[in-house]
């Protein structure tokens, strides 16, 4: 599935980061925008998605797509997060 949703991503301009949380390192370096949006990780769906602005600096969060859903409804849901943006 993270194949397609990264696809998916990078077709409407986002760069995508695969975060597992049994890789440590990277887990760690996004850590900070999980905890932002998700302080005890309640309420996360699987996979959850969240979409920020300047993951790496000073981040921004502007949206989330939670839950596994079919190829053209994540599209959807993802489209409406970047509209959002601009």
């Amino acid at each position: 599935m993270s194949f397609y949703d990264q696809k998916v991503a990078e077709e409407l301009g986002l760069d995508f980061v695969d975060v597992k949380m049994q890789d440590t390192a990277t887990y760690r370096k996004y850590r900070k925008i999980l905890l932002a949006q998700y302080p005890d990780k309640a309420e996360m769906g699987w996979p959850t998605y969240i979409i920020c602005d300047s993951p790496d600096g000073e981040f921004k969060i502007v949206g989330e797509v939670k839950g596994a859903h079919p190829k053209g409804e994540f599209r959807s849901k993802l489209q409406e997060v970047v509209a959002q943006m601009n």
